[in-house]
């Protein structure tokens, strides 16, 4: 069993909360889900002619290795009706699997950490419900740390 495993969770379409709600519930049936962040309503990323999102954080605990959990966890989104047309375009449900311990891996389907996750204040406010004093394994700094950072460059006046 592995310890400090976080999956991000997002949904845009239909009843958003039960979205997120039962991809939780479907997770625990190949995971031992230990610890669910708050759910925070975002704007679009990327896209943004589309709804707003509702987005949250779990922390689990799995035997699965960390490509297995890929695929559990997209076999989840196709089993909920996810559809990818283009990126970052709407979804039903969206689960990106952010840390797994403190490996450092990169391989044809999974790179982790996730590659995103500095920059992305909808992934960093529910992962710092849950973890605030985890260390990035690339970047060496908490995520506590890395939420601050973003936020004091979404604070700034653009540079002239």
């Amino acid at each position: 069993m592995t310890e400090q495993v976080f999956i991000g969770l997002g949904s845009n379409l239909g009843d958003r909360q039960e979205n997120l709600d039962t991809a939780i519930q479907a997770v625990s049936k190949f995971a031992k889900v230990l610890r669910v962040s708050h759910f925070y309503d975002t704007p679009p990323y990327g896209y943004t002619n589309q709804n707003r999102f509702l987005n949250a954080a779990i922390e689990i605990e799995t035997g699965l290795h960390p490509e297995e959990l890929l695929k559990s966890l997209l076999g989840l989104e196709t089993l909920m009706g996810r559809v990818r047309e283009f990126a970052n375009g709407p979804r039903i449900i969206d689960l990106d699997l952010l840390f797994y311990d403190d490996w450092c891996l990169e391989t044809r389907i999974l790179t982790l950490p996730h590659p995103a996750i500095s920059d992305r204040m909808f992934v960093l406010e529910p992962l710092c419900d849950l973890a605030p004093k985890f260390i990035h394994p690339k970047l060496g700094v908490t995520l506590a740390e890395l939420k601050n950072q973003l936020k004091s460059q979404a604070d700034s006046p653009d540079a002239v």
